[in-house]
């Protein structure tokens, strides 16, 4: 049976201010990307996902994003390479803090937003994040874009790397994720979302708004947790999976 890790991004609410629905979301996913305080999240939200996730079950990432709360971190910042990789090193260092104190380990690293979409495109930046995720601890897992400069940065750093598909997202014809400013962009609809997923897994392909079927590797798949339909997409992306003959596994059993 394929085994494929169902990933959510969580933890993304700030104080009194609250993002998702993130008991829901971790009762069906097997991995949280979970803030790091920096785009969206705080010590307290972080530990309080660190313990809904030790209840399911779910393994544990870090989520680390631009310093922009008000732009949710979807906003590209200009860093240099020492910049990017001491961010993205004081952030997966944060995270393992709270996530011992409950009593949890830290598996994978997977970045968010603008810095996640400019490390799909520019080969500096991705070594920046790798490079972080070395330092820290060369057990962790790097999540990437599949087909991205996140591959070759995290094979030249020395640490794995899973290949990730978003069945909640549209891609363009060069296979990158379609901008959040176009129409289309984001997929509520559950069936077309599991469809998806069914298609990356099991074929192996990505369809693009074009019409065109690109090869793709997957270890991973993403739930969006700020979207509203979240945890109804999830529920049928999993549902679906195992449907088609795959079962839903955290992300350091997928990769053995």
């Amino acid at each position: 049976m394929r085994l494929i890790d169902l990933n959510a991004d969580v933890g993304e609410s700030f104080g009194n201010w609250r993002m998702g629905n993130d008991e829901v979301v971790l009762a069906i996913v097997s991995s949280a990307n979970v803030a790091c305080g920096f785009h969206a999240g705080d010590p307290q939200v972080m530990a309080k996902t660190c313990e809904i996730a030790r209840r399911n079950g779910v393994s544990l990432g870090a989520h680390p994003g631009f310093a922009d709360l008000q732009g949710f971190g979807r906003r590209p910042m200009p860093m240099s390479a020492f910049e990017l990789e001491t961010l993205v090193a004081y952030q997966i260092g944060a995270f393992m803090g709270i996530a011992a104190r409950a009593g949890m380990p830290v598996a994978h690293v997977k970045a968010h937003g603008a810095l996640y979409n400019l490390a799909e495109a520019d080969p500096e930046v991705a070594g920046a994040i790798a490079r972080a995720v070395k330092a820290v601890d060369p057990k962790l897992i790097m999540i990437g874009g599949t087909g991205s400069p996140m591959e070759g940065a995290a094979t030249a750093a020395g640490v794995r790397f899973a290949a990730e598909g978003f069945p909640d997202r549209a891609y363009a014809d060069d296979g990158k994720l379609l901008s959040r400013k176009l129409p289309g962009a984001v997929l509520h609809d559950p069936a077309e979302a599991a469809a998806q997923a069914v298609r990356m897994v099991i074929e192996g392909l990505i369809l693009t708004v074009g019409g065109k079927l690109l090869p793709a590797r997957v270890e991973t798949l993403c739930i969006h947790g700020d979207e509203p339909t979240a945890a109804a997409v999830a529920s049928a992306v999993k549902l679906a999976l195992a449907g088609a003959g795959a079962e839903v596994a955290a992300l350091p059993r997928v990769l053995g």
